[in-house]
């Protein structure tokens, strides 16, 4: 994970996984987290998911660009038609850039 990341694009995605084909989801999206990782202009991502599958996944990105050709790449694409067929019920998805952030942990 980089920091600070201020000047970066967060690409913010919000969903609701349905409860069909668990281990397909699974595996596209280890797929497209290693994919992601390859491109240009790459800067991490964070996700979380919850029990009721209720997530958020933020990928970040140097600029605007490099956030497009991540939408545009032929594999996400793909993987993208599969979520709106299987395994989404629906999603919200945000671009924002980052103006500041804060770190903090436990010791």
């Amino acid at each position: 994970m980089s920091y600070p990341r201020q000047g970066q694009v967060a690409v913010i995605f919000l969903s609701q996984r349905t409860r069909e084909d668990a281990e397909g989801y699974a595996a596209a999206a280890e797929a497209m987290a290693t994919l992601a990782a390859t491109q240009p202009g790459y800067a991490g991502i964070e996700s979380v998911r919850d029990e009721t599958g209720l997530g958020v996944t933020i990928s970040y990105w140097a600029d605007d660009a490099s956030a497009a050709a991540w939408r545009d790449n032929p594999e996400h694409a793909r993987i993208r038609d599969l979520g709106r067929a299987r395994w989404y019920d629906w999603y919200v998805l945000e671009v924002t850039r980052v103006e500041r952030g804060y770190r903090w942990a436990r010791r």
